[in-house]
């Protein structure tokens, strides 16, 4: 059975363009509202778009931005409505998404929790019942009968998220908003959601943090300019999301400024050669692979320092080692050469990562050259095969022995 159904939805907005005016007042003195706030274009923010979500899954939507991933929330949540197609929800909704949007600035967060609440579909009753747990999870105790307007945006943000994450939800929508305050908050609110998937509750969303789409959700659907591109396991829909945006990086690496240096030393190509040194762009946890450096210089270059680093797809660096930190001390390049690093066993779990290469002059603050983000190595899985997500394996061994001399 599913808790969401998206039937041939397109969702159009319109443009309005035409002289602009200080009030409503001189517009109508002048005669002209009507003619000169006119629809100038129509923009479709989503084109039959059909998907649907099981009961008690964990969803993904992605996509660039402007893809028409919050339009898809805002349709499911009631926010917004379709300009042609049907969209179905089974259940109450809460949605992470706007948090606090109902919110008054002149009066107090107590009677703002219960506002909000009962804009969400609790009853008054239940407000009070879930009140002291929705203040505690905000951590605004002190400042709870304060107004509003004397919140930082942090407060307001934490208690928006405090109330809509306790509506005990059959259906959540989380719309990139769990950056909301502190590292120790940000903790608690994805135990909170968690929890919501251990109960069953079904769960949708929207993120550019690939790494925890893929860890947490069942399923993911890929926007691309509004049409839906893919539908399928989050594993794969994210693998072949990546390869899309690493063609259309490498195809505006000139417009997108992903080189700069000063150019005393130019690296000419970055080689990936797994097991035997064939060259290749995919290798498994586990196996040996070579980052080749080519380099080319225009003049004599004392002391330099290559570095080579790796981000997972989602941005987060998982490491930048350096000639220099390895003891390898060049005393000076000239002409051409090779430069290599050498990994006898790839510790990254399977996923896809960029590579970036670099060198620099001994104290690293002058770049001659620089590549960031350049060559994108994907990562199947291999030994060991750890399957509950993260970034590097620790190589580890397991065993097990009794201490109880009774048991078998």
């Amino acid at each position: 059975m599913n808790a969401i159904e998206l039937d041939h939805v397109t969702k159009i907005y319109r443009r309005y363009s035409g002289r602009q005016f200080a009030t409503l007042k001189s517009a109508l003195l002048q005669r002209s509202i009507l003619r000169d706030l006119r629809p100038s274009e129509t923009f479709p923010a989503l084109t039959g778009v059909t998907f649907t979500v099981p009961k008690g899954s964990t969803y993904g939507v992605i996509g660039r931005n402007g893809s028409g991933k919050s339009t898809a929330l805002k349709l499911v949540a009631g926010i917004t409505k379709p300009t042609s197609g049907l969209v179905r929800v089974d259940g109450r909704i809460s949605a992470l998404i706007e948090l606090g949007a109902g919110f008054h600035p002149e009066i107090s967060g107590r009677e703002n929790v219960f506002i909000n609440g009962i804009m969400l579909g609790l009853t008054k009753r239940e407000i009070h019942q879930r009140f002291d747990e929705i203040v505690e999870f905000a951590e605004l105790r002190e400042f709870i009968d304060a107004p509003v307007k004397t919140y930082s945006s942090g407060m307001y943000l934490r208690l928006g998220f405090a109330v809509a994450i306790h509506v005990n939800p059959d259906v959540l929508l989380v719309d990139e908003v769990l950056a909301v305050g502190d590292e120790e908050f940000q903790r608690r609110c994805a135990e909170r959601i968690a929890d919501l998937r251990d109960e069953g509750k079904t769960i949708v969303v929207v993120s550019h943090a690939l790494g925890s789409i893929q860890n947490i959700c069942d399923e993911v659907a890929w926007l691309d300019q509004g049409m839906l591109k893919e539908v399928g396991p989050a594993a794969d829909v994210c693998s072949h999301y990546l390869g899309n945006v690493h063609v259309a990086r490498l195809a505006s690496a000139d417009a997108t400024g992903v080189r700069w240096g000063s150019g005393e030393v130019r690296i000419t190509d970055i080689e990936l050669l797994g097991p035997g040194g064939s060259t290749r762009a995919e290798v498994a946890t586990g196996d040996e692979l070579t980052i080749r450096c080519h380099y080319q210089c225009e003049q004599r270059i004392d002391h330099p320092v290559f570095i080579v680093s790796l981000h997972r797809s989602d941005g987060v660096q998982v490491t930048s080692p350096t000639t220099r930190d390895a003891g390898l001390e060049l005393d000076h390049i000239t002409g051409s050469g090779i430069v290599d690093l050498v990994i006898p066993a790839l510790s990254l779990l399977p996923g896809t990562y960029d590579v970036s290469a670099g060198v620099t002059d001994r104290s690293s603050l002058h770049v001659y050259d620089q590549h960031h983000r350049e060559v994108r190595l994907d990562v199947a899985p291999g030994h060991p095969n750890e399957s509950l997500g993260g970034v590097v394996t620790l190589n580890g061994r397991w065993s097990w022995r009794p201490t109880d001399p009774s048991s078998p």
